[in-house]
């Protein structure tokens, strides 16, 4: 069980590596956009809830929202005696049978309707009156998600931040397996890194991509931006000619832009965040806010900077990010080294690990 088909890179790699492990399981997802995950995804048998019937799904989805809860109780699983769900939004309330385990890979309990409600819905965003109703509904929805907790019999968290927060908002604990990144695709290249920094993530407001822009016009470098998502007309208005959209990218191509950047650069609290460690795999530091998930990838001084979260204020944030990447070149690990940081994080650990949590969870359901 899936919330959506949209290509989130760190839960599209989560979902390959399920894939893989239950090869005849079916996919149910809230909303299916054709060509928009990997092919290994997309091969699978795909069931779809009522919202891929309305008009527009993949346009309109984040419209769809208050409707999300009722869409996903209505997939009937009766003949389902194992149900893993990778869940950042509505997934994890599915409704298995009472006979069903139940298991969760949590991506992050619902961000927009616990902690990051201004990003998404703030009057900046919608106004103050659409910003004052929409609090209502994502006051339901908090409800709604901490009150359909018990129908997981077992979290599994994508990092120690994100275990942390569900056990804020839903007083459960869970196990931490971080999201698998293939290092062996991911490797240095032969030649010397570019002048360039780079950005790879969803272009939506928490991920603050804002911050890398201005913090790249200070320094006077090139900035490279691989992502799409809702915020790019903003961003491409505030970007100087340094700046380049790329949207989004083959695997190959991605790679190329790891091995030739100066650093990732990565300016917003990440729950885990796989891009930093397909940057490492590939050899190049990272340079990220000091909060979240990149504290448990990226070790100050060592593989990447980790910006000081007390910083506060955009002038000062964007100050503070763009002396950290002016600093990347003193950094002392070779590319093969940080190589071997990102290697900790490979597909294999991840597939095994997941195995044994399921084998342990369908022994004593009950017991986490």
């Amino acid at each position: 069980m899936h919330d959506w088909l949209t290509g989130m890179r760190g839960g599209e790699k989560v979902l390959e590596s399920l894939c893989r492990l239950y090869p005849d399981a079916d996919l149910l997802t809230l909303v299916h956009v054709p060509g928009a995950v990997s092919p290994v995804i997309e091969h699978r048998r795909v069931r779809t809830s009522v919202i891929q019937r309305l008009p527009a799904p993949a346009r309109w989805y984040r419209e769809y929202l208050p409707l999300f809860p009722f869409a996903i109780e209505q997939f009937d699983l009766d003949t389902a005696s194992l149900v893993i769900s990778t869940s950042h939004c509505a997934a994890k309330a599915v409704v298995p049978t009472g006979r069903a385990v139940h298991v969760c890979y949590s991506h992050s309990p619902m961000r927009y309707a616990w902690d990051q409600f201004p990003s998404y819905f703030g009057p900046d965003r919608l106004g103050r009156a659409g910003s004052a109703a929409a609090r209502h509904v994502v006051a339901w929805l908090a409800r709604w998600d901490r009150d359909t907790a018990h129908r997981v019999h077992r979290f599994v968290a994508n990092s120690a931040y994100v275990a942390g927060r569900i056990g804020r908002y839903y007083n459960r604990r869970a196990s931490v397996l971080h999201p698998p990144v293939d290092t062996e695709f991911f490797t240095p290249g032969h030649d010397a890194p570019g002048d360039y920094f780079l950005v790879v993530s969803a272009l939506v407001p928490y991920k603050r991509i804002d911050t890398a822009i201005r913090a790249a016009a200070r320094l006077g470098a090139p900035l490279k931006i691989v992502g799409t998502g809702p915020d790019a007309e903003h961003l491409q208005a505030i970007a100087g000619s340094g700046v380049e959209f790329l949207g989004r990218v083959d695997d190959d191509t991605l790679r190329q832009l790891y091995r030739g950047a100066r650093a990732l650069v990565l300016p917003g609290e990440e729950d885990f965040g796989i891009a930093p460690v397909e940057a490492l795999a590939c050899g190049r530091p990272v340079v990220a806010l000091g909060l979240g998930g990149a504290c448990e990838t990226v070790e100050q001084g060592v593989s990447g900077w980790l910006v000081d979260p007390a910083v506060t204020g955009d002038a000062a944030r964007v100050e503070a990010f763009a002396d950290a990447m002016a600093r990347v070149d003193d950094l002392p690990l070779s590319s093969s080294a940080l190589h071997d940081r990102g290697a900790m994080f490979g597909v294999d650990r991840f597939d095994a690990s997941f195995r044994q949590i399921i084998a342990d969870t369908v022994e004593r359901p009950d017991a986490w």
